[in-house]
């Protein structure tokens, strides 16, 4: 165990810069409170104003949490944020962020991911990457993904590339944790076409055989293949069908292994998502995010081959 408190220490000291000055809320859920207390006990070794929260257990990734918990991470300095589902893009997330606080998300993270894949990375080759790709998205106009001869369009002129490094040391920073992605909100109503997800899907898991996703006017239409009915009844039949993400993974060490967290960072991956992306420079507000990864993919932005 005590090997897993380093781990856990060094994130905190080294991902998030935690200061013993500082209140540091470990949230996690009633699945995730074995792996939450590593990461409590770790941080009463850096800051005794580290408290361990357990939350009600979200249904879906993007789900607002309740109003205390919100009201908590909006006045703390650093929320770690061991959950089942991710809070990564929620108002709740992104109101802590303005008030200056740190949010770093592990949703569903494993011991095993602790101790092997992304986490182990190296964090300069992911710097370099993620900046590389974020210059592309913040001067593209037009995206085309091409799988298996189905093909993808969609806009994303006047959209901000954001950054996914894993570092969340700043006031206002937040992310994934492990981490190692460059993404962007496309224009929601700019979608057209189909697209083969053989990769996994959040809340899913690792896919026994490809989905194919037809897309019109940024609505996901169709899902065809054994497991469309569970995405489309995770989405609902409102918002949560509109095309919300485009990512690209550029982490090496990370391993496809059914957990999102992991599994949209894995190097040579693409990932979209549906539902919500207010929080990170889009206009559809959803109450649920659900990532859908492409191993392999050819893309292209303004027709220049990019992957």
């Amino acid at each position: 165990m005590q090997h897993l408190q380093d781990i856990a220490r060094n994130i905190l000291a080294g991902n998030l810069n935690v200061q013993s000055s500082e209140t540091l809320v470990i949230l996690t859920d009633i699945h995730q409170q074995e792996i939450a207390q590593i990461f409590y006990e770790a941080g009463l070794t850096i800051t005794e104003n580290t408290m361990l929260v357990v939350m009600p257990l979200l249904q879906k990734s993007g789900q607002e949490p309740i109003t205390a918990i919100s009201s908590l991470m909006a006045n703390v300095d650093v929320t770690l944020c061991i959950t089942s589902h991710s809070l990564t893009h929620t108002v709740a997330r992104k109101k802590a962020c303005e008030n200056g606080g740190r949010v770093a998300t592990m949703p569903g993270v494993t011991i095993t991911m602790l101790e092997q894949g992304a986490l182990h990375a190296d964090a300069h080759e992911i710097e370099e990457l993620v900046e590389i790709y974020v210059n592309l998205l913040n001067v593209a106009k037009d995206v085309v993904i091409i799988k298996d001869d189905h093909e993808l369009t969609f806009s994303v002129a006047n959209r901000s590339g954001i950054r996914s490094t894993g570092i969340v040391r700043h006031a206002g920073d937040y992310g994934n944790i492990p981490s190692g992605e460059s993404y962007i909100a496309p224009v929601e109503t700019s979608a057209n076409g189909d697209i083969l997800i053989d990769g996994s899907i959040a809340n899913i898991g690792v896919l026994t055989e490809p989905l194919l996703l037809k897309i019109r006017n940024g609505r996901l239409e169709e899902a065809i293949g054994l497991d469309g009915e569970r995405l489309l009844a995770l989405l609902g039949q409102g918002k949560g069908r509109i095309i919300a993400e485009f990512g690209i993974g550029v982490n090496k060490s990370a391993i496809l292994c059914g957990n999102v967290l992991e599994d949209e960072k894995v190097y040579g991956t693409i990932h979209i998502a549906f539902g919500s992306n207010v929080p990170f420079g889009g206009t559809n507000a959803a109450d649920v995010h659900i990532d859908c990864v492409v191993k392999n993919p050819t893309v292209y932005f303004d027709g220049k081959q990019v992957i």
